[in-house]
């Protein structure tokens, strides 16, 4: 990691550490154990949006996503009974916990988005699709209480307030959405376009 790799990396660990609902969540998911879980996207650009704007702390969070990768059982039920289990530590968050298992992605995903989607490896895999280089972000505390960052892209646009595509998945239509509503809760950003 350069060093202004690791300045991001440093003031991401520092935002994060101050919210008292991320850090809830990260603790949560660290006592829950679920194999290769992350809290990821929204709930973690949008914190950090929020501290470089002076926003409160839950400006525009929709919810918060906790993904992992268990290829025992792909069923919904099976997804379902994990995420009630997460939420049941979580009682008082102001936007719900969704917890999605990476390995059923495949599934549904052309239903709901329209577009094929090769089936994962591994959770971190699927960061590596989100529709927009920014919303790549994944985080999880470990054991000893550090913060495992994974930005395949980075976290320079994070910083920059920049919405830039991913190409990974011909996925417009989710980065166009995702970017106007951002910019409706945040004039500040850039939102480039696909």
């Amino acid at each position: 990691m350069d060093s202004v790799s690791a300045e991001w990396h440093l003031e991401l660990e520092r935002i994060v550490r101050a919210d008292a609902r991320l850090m809830q969540l990260l603790k949560v998911g660290r006592d829950v154990n679920l194999p290769q879980w992350r809290l990821v996207a929204g709930c973690i650009y949008q914190t950090v949006w929020n501290s470089l704007t002076d926003r409160p702390p839950a400006t525009g969070i929709n919810d918060y996503d906790l993904i992992y990768f268990d290829g025992r059982d792909l069923s919904k039920e099976a997804e379902n009974a994990v995420e009630l289990q997460v939420r049941e530590f979580l009682p008082d968050l102001p936007a719900p916990v969704e917890v999605r298992n990476q390995a059923r992605v495949h599934l549904w995903f052309e239903d709901y988005f329209g577009i094929p989607y090769a089936p994962l490896s591994c959770a971190d895999e699927a960061i590596d699709r989100y529709a927009s280089k920014t919303h790549a972000v994944g985080i999880r505390l470990t054991e000893d209480g550090l913060l495992d960052v994974y930005a395949p892209f980075g976290l320079e646009d994070i910083f920059a307030m920049i919405i830039r595509p991913n190409y990974a998945l011909p996925n417009r239509p989710t980065h166009d959405r995702k970017g106007g509503r951002a910019k409706e809760i945040w004039p500040e950003l850039k939102v480039l376009e696909w």
